[in-house]
């Protein structure tokens, strides 16, 4: 095969016609339909140099290479392509042929840039490296939720791998093409290549709005999959299509002039339905053929709300209402915000036929906005979507906005270049060496992808190969890599992997796994060390079999693991675990024995005891008081006056069982005036997001505030945040809540 032949530089002599024969001039005149007359002859000259360069190349289906790329050129030109597109589907083989060939890259790519310019080359590159995920998507079957999602994950890769989304419509220009050749030749293939075109490319189709190649696909792969139902839905359409046909024609010109009559501007548009639309609709719905009403169906689009009402009084005046067939989806909208009115009515021939009405603001936003047709149509259901799925559908829709625009837009350069700024780049879309497609945030790296695995596998992780080479668990990943990690039979995560500066963690999930790895370690190893010292306790009084979860309660604690904590902490000593065992009661406290060690600023609680401000005095961790609250005291056994918040229930509680303990205590004047510091608990509820602890510590650290303990917890999308501040009273808390609320994200802030 002629791989190499090289491609005629621009602005070259005319090229003679192939030895094969002369170029149809039919044929080109199709293929630069609507293009200016200078694309014409550029055109005429990739026609010939693709005859050269493919020489009687077949491709795996058998196909001849150029049969392909007139095939995927006439697609191009149905769609109205630009010049480019149409140039790289006439020559897209050059680049695999040049490489069967064992040439460099670099020729073919040289050759089409000096032939037909950098765009065309760019085109064919994307369009090559999409080929690369053909055994990928091949695989795909299957109808559990997990099929289904790895199928929707490998349609949102094939948008991402592409820099400018001209690519994925010669990729689906190639797929109709294969298709259509494929009828002509049974076989195992073309049942996978039927399936993979339903599963992948049919549904890119229909959210680009490529509808003259989603029904063609979709036809032509329910051919290869369900013959005998497909002919005989096909049976049926032609035995009536000059009927319907002429039904259609006719009934838009009778409604066009009722509602002319009625004073109602209106566009009457005939719905076409597609065979395995039909079916569909008959195997969803449990219909028979005549039963789907719109296989004769009409569309009328008006100005406003209120014509679309007029408009359906016309239609219900005119013909027969089906029973139980209408649907007012403007009064009350589906889920997606998708509106419009339905109605079936009996025309006169005794059959029903459907009418949809809107207006062409729902008719915009149904093909285009949140409510557009593939949302409801694929996924069946309208559950709530995440913050990522969101930006993928707005994207979608800016893209089919675009392709609605570029009949509008007098310059093509500047259609274009919208096109190739409308790019996927928020999220990248990485391999196991098994196949399977993962999303992840652009800049992740291998040790964030095993952590997308398994958390077990994240934290044996010590090595990956991308796409065979060996790599650094720190190199940041890009789309359509085949990542294999390396773990270790046993292992743990490193706390270097928390460094920012290192790079190894992108992703907010697996740091926190590494986080709360190491978390549960420190836990585990204070547990360990409180049980040795209640067994050492337990061992010296004689009684191992003492009952722990008793022993807790009698402590103050909620259950043995607080006991084992406290122990481990040395917050519960030994001559308390001594009284506690002996059933001795003085001494031990009447509050938990749990207590956070106070700063040196706390030290001197500024309060005043009937007057003397002298008695030893301790701020109460359960409600942390704070100038001006109102507050009151306890006197504890050993540990002096207990300052509790008046209201607290904790004080409630204690007052209630031992009233003669409770003293009258007043904040003094240095405490009043702001002179001491004092713990603050505050809860802050927000939508969990990478960087929502730093915005929030960085409020903090603006006002000069010391954060003595943090504890954070992230639960279906949802974190919640408690922090302990050193502060002066509770105007400068009120003051730091109102600067919480404003940072975003942040739903409620308030004192613990």
């Amino acid at each position: 095969m002629a791989a190499s032949a090289a491609v005629p530089a621009a602005g070259s002599a005319p090229v003679p016609a192939p030895a094969t024969g002369t170029l149809d001039l039919e044929l080109i005149d199709t293929l630069s339909a609507g293009l200016p007359a200078a694309s014409r002859a550029e055109i005429e000259r990739a026609l010939h140099a693709a005859s050269e360069c493919y020489a009687g190349a077949t491709l795996g289906t058998g196909e001849l290479y150029l049969d392909h790329a007139v095939g995927m050129a006439r697609a191009c030109a149905l769609l109205n392509l630009d010049r480019d597109v149409r140039l790289a589907a006439l020559l897209f083989g050059v680049a695999g042929l040049a490489e069967a060939e064992l040439q460099p890259v670099r020729d073919w790519q040289e050759s089409i840039i000096a032939g037909f310019g950098a765009p065309v080359a760019h085109l064919i590159e994307g369009l090559k490296r999409l080929n690369t995920l053909r055994l990928l998507t091949r695989t795909q079957r299957g109808t559990s939720p997990e099929a289904r999602a790895q199928a929707e994950t490998l349609r949102k890769m094939l948008l991402a791998m592409v820099e400018d989304i001209r690519v994925v419509l010669l990729r689906l220009a190639s797929r109709n093409q294969t298709l259509r050749f494929m009828t002509g030749h049974p076989g195992p293939i073309r049942e996978q290549l039927a399936h993979e075109s339903l599963e992948i490319y049919s549904p890119l189709a229909n959210r680009l709005g490529v509808w003259q190649l989603k029904w063609e696909i979709e036809d032509l792969s329910f051919r290869f999959l369900e013959p005998e139902i497909y002919k005989r839905i096909a049976r049926m359409l032609d035995e009536r299509r000059a009927e319907r046909e002429l039904f259609i024609e006719t009934t838009m010109a009778r409604l066009k002039a009722e509602m002319t009559a009625a004073g109602i501007q209106a566009e009457i548009q005939g719905r076409p339905k597609h065979i395995y639309s039909i079916w569909n609709k008959m195997r969803s719905k449990r219909l028979e053929f005549d039963e789907v009403y719109d296989v004769r169906a009409l569309r009328i689009l008006v100005p406003e709300v209120k014509d679309c009402y007029a408009a359906l009084s016309v239609v219900h005046q005119r013909w027969q209402p089906v029973p139980g067939e209408f649907d007012d989806y403007i009064a009350q909208p589906k889920g997606n915000d998708y509106r419009s009115l339905h109605t079936a009515v009996i025309a006169e021939d005794g059959r029903p036929f459907e009418v949809q009405i809107r207006t062409y603001e729902m008719h915009y936003h149904s093909e285009l906005g949140v409510a557009a047709h593939w949302r409801y149509k694929e996924s069946g259901h309208s559950e709530e979507s995440t913050p990522a799925d969101n930006t993928y559908n707005d994207k979608i829709s800016w893209l089919r906005q675009l392709l609605s625009w570029r009949d509008e837009i007098a310059d093509s350069s500047e259609w274009i270049e919208h096109f190739k700024q409308a790019e996927f780049d928020d999220t990248i879309y990485v391999m196991t060496p098994q196949g399977r497609v993962f999303d992840l945030a652009r800049g992740a790296t291998p040790l964030d992808f095993a952590y997308r695995l398994h958390t077990d596998l994240g934290h044996r992780c010590r090595g990956a190969r991308v796409d065979g080479q060996l790599v650094a668990l720190n190199t940041p990943l890009d789309n359509g890599q085949r990542v294999e990690i390396i773990a270790a039979k046993q292992g743990a995560p490193s706390r270097d992997w928390l460094n920012p500066a290192q790079g190894y963690l992108v992703t907010h999930r697996a740091r926190q796994k590494v986080r709360q790895w190491f978390a549960a370690q420190e836990d585990e190893a204070l547990l360990s060390q409180g049980r040795a010292v209640i067994a050492r306790e337990l061992q010296r009084e004689g009684q191992n079999q003492a009952n722990i979860d008793a022993l807790a309660a009698k402590l103050g604690c909620k259950s043995a693991a607080d006991l084992y904590r406290a122990a481990g902490r040395g917050e519960v000593g030994q001559r308390m675990l001594q009284q506690a065992l002996r059933g001795d009661t003085e001494g031990v406290p009447d509050e938990p024995a749990i207590q956070v060690r106070r700063s040196r600023r706390e030290q001197s609680s500024g309060v005043l005891v009937v007057g003397v401000d002298n008695l030893l005095t301790q701020l109460a961790r359960c409600c942390r008081p704070v100038p001006p609250d109102s507050i009151a005291g306890f006197v504890t056994r050993g540990k002096g006056v207990s300052i509790h918040r008046k209201g607290c229930r904790t004080f409630e509680h204690l007052a209630a069982r031992n009233p003669e303990r409770v003293i009258e205590t007043a904040w003094g004047q240095g405490s009043i005036d702001g002179q001491g510091l004092y713990g603050v608990d505050i809860v802050v509820d927000a939508l969990d997001r990478q960087g929502l602890l730093r915005d929030i510590s960085e409020v903090f650290s603006r006002e000069r505030v010391n954060v003595t303990a943090v504890k954070t917890l992230s639960r279906n999308g949802m974190a919640r945040m408690a922090f302990t501040l050193e502060l002066h009273g509770t105007a400068e808390l009120q003051r730091l809540l109102n600067l919480v609320r404003e940072v975003p994200d942040v739903n409620d802030v308030r004192r613990g």
